[in-house]
């Protein structure tokens, strides 16, 4: 059953930016879009470029490697050459924790 786990502070991503937490095997990018926070698997479906290294415009973050862009609210692909979206995952706030439901 899923359920929420503590993975950053609010204060920990400035609008416009993301940070990765590792939570078990999985990476994660947390990206603050105007304050509202959204997290997406971390890792480029095309060559495994960090997404939370990206550049973020809007709900868009371009991959670092090799310029894939994704949206960081669904994580769907928007650009090649990613193959395939990327996993995302419920976000909820709790005073200043940001939590994840996986």
């Amino acid at each position: 059953m899923p359920e929420f786990v503590k993975v950053a502070k609010t204060g920990d991503i400035a609008p416009g930016e993301a940070k990765a937490v590792d939570i078990g095997v999985k990476r994660i990018a947390i990206f603050n879009i105007e304050g509202t926070y959204h997290a997406i698997e971390d890792t480029c479906t095309h060559r495994g470029g960090p997404l939370s290294e990206g550049m973020v415009v809007g709900n868009e973050v371009t991959c670092p490697w090799h310029g894939a862009v994704f949206d960081v609210t669904t994580g769907s692909v928007l650009g090649l050459p990613a193959p395939r979206s990327v996993a995302s995952y419920p976000v909820r706030i709790e005073g200043d924790d940001i939590e994840l439901e996986l």
